[in-house]
């Protein structure tokens, strides 16, 4: 196989979650290369070297293609199929949001139970 459709390859490489997310990135314009965005169905070469958003979307990658492929394999097969080039910067800038995130609530969580949920509307009122 020569050439790849775009959105088919994001999603084998793993960039994506699914081949529509990759598709609508595509169409959006936010996936490019040399600057100029792509369509879901161009071709992708060996050699090419894409800019690609991250999923959350804070920042761009830079991926270049070593293979093209248009199934879905396991991931360490596809880590031979892309070389990642994004610069040390974003990455640790990425970290670094990361770090910031909010932590999860501590304690309970989820649907109280029914002795709980009998506290809690006692102390709003609903039971007087």
């Amino acid at each position: 196989m020569e050439t790849v459709r775009t959105d088919k390859w994001l999603w084998a490489v793993r960039l994506f979650k699914t081949r529509g997310m990759a598709a609508r990135a595509c169409e959006s314009g936010r996936v490019k290369r040399d600057g100029r965005p792509l369509k879901p169905a161009s071709p992708l070469r060996p050699g090419d070297v894409l800019q690609v958003p991250f999923a959350d979307g804070h920042g761009t990658r830079t991926v270049a293609v070593i293979e093209p492929i248009d199934k879905r394999v396991g991931a360490p097969r596809a880590a031979e199929c892309c070389d990642d080039r994004t610069p040390p910067e974003v990455t640790a800038e990425r970290i670094e949001r990361l770090k910031d995130r909010r932590p999860r609530r501590q304690g309970e969580q989820g649907r109280p139970t029914k002795r709980r949920r009998r506290d809690i509307e006692g102390h709003r009122g609903f039971f007087q």
